[in-house]
């Protein structure tokens, strides 16, 4: 598909140098690809339509570059032209996005998630979905150390404790309702003396799962909260913009 991307915008200029491409420089930037990719990037999902005027200043590109530009993309489906001279993403795009989406396992994803919070943080790390009204752990990483939270993959643990399971609680409502992403910390609700962290893991449609690492309360220090908070929370949205969900992070 990304060959095929590169083929059909560099085929069509003119004057291009860049010859064809086996024979360039693969550390050279393909500033056609760069173009193409500059146009398809300043749609926005809460602005799909935009002029030739937006998108020249969101580009930075010349309104006669932009031009050429879209025709080779109007005929390949990635842009359409609409009535009133605005421009919207294509079919192609939707095409691309089916097959990223239906090639989405999480079983290559989460895991390593899992494996860097624990060389991390040094504790154990989970990641959970809800299941009616309990919580259940698809995937576990446990610590190296001697005493450590004990959960098993496929534990089911309450939907109302813990910070992983009011996670499940609070972003499962609608955007405009959900709070902006952030990291929950929670102290003895699940077991006296376990704590935990969990952040939020959304794809395209919405909540995913819980990211959550625990341990032994004594370990959960407030200067280890305070080092381990930013570092879960870009590892869920980092594994939210690998499911497609990145924007539920962006758009706050």
């Amino acid at each position: 598909m990304h060959l095929r991307l590169i083929e059909f915008i560099t085929r069509y200029e003119p004057n291009s140098k860049l010859g064809y491409l086996p024979t360039m420089n693969k550390s050279e930037p393909v500033s056609a690809v760069e173009r193409a990719l500059a146009i398809l990037n300043a749609f926005r999902p809460d602005e799909p339509y935009v002029s030739l005027h937006e998108l020249s200043l969101r580009t930075g590109l010349y309104k006669s570059t932009l031009l050429r530009q879209l025709v080779t993309l109007t005929q390949y489906h990635c842009v359409t032209r609409l009535d009133n001279g605005q421009y919207q993403l294509g079919a192609r795009v939707l095409n691309w996005a089916h097959v990223y989406t239906t090639s989405l396992n999480l079983d290559q994803h989460v895991p390593p998630a899992l494996d860097r919070l624990v060389s991390i943080t040094g504790e154990g790390a989970s990641f959970f979905t809800q299941d009616g009204d309990l919580r259940v752990c698809l995937y576990r990483a446990d610590s190296n150390k001697g005493i450590r939270d004990h959960v098993r993959q496929g534990e089911l643990l309450p939907l109302d404790k813990g910070a992983a399971g009011r996670i499940l609680l609070d972003y499962r409502k609608s955007l405009d309702q959900m709070p902006a992403p952030k990291v929950l910390f929670s102290i003895g609700e699940r077991e006296e003396e376990i704590a935990a962290l969990a952040a939020p893991v959304f794809t395209k449609d919405g909540l995913k799962g819980a990211l959550a690492i625990s341990g032994p309360a004594t370990r959960f220090l407030e200067e280890n909260v305070a080092q381990w908070k930013p570092v879960l929370l870009e590892a869920a949205q980092s594994l939210s913009h690998t499911l497609g969900g990145g924007h539920f992070f962006t758009s706050r």
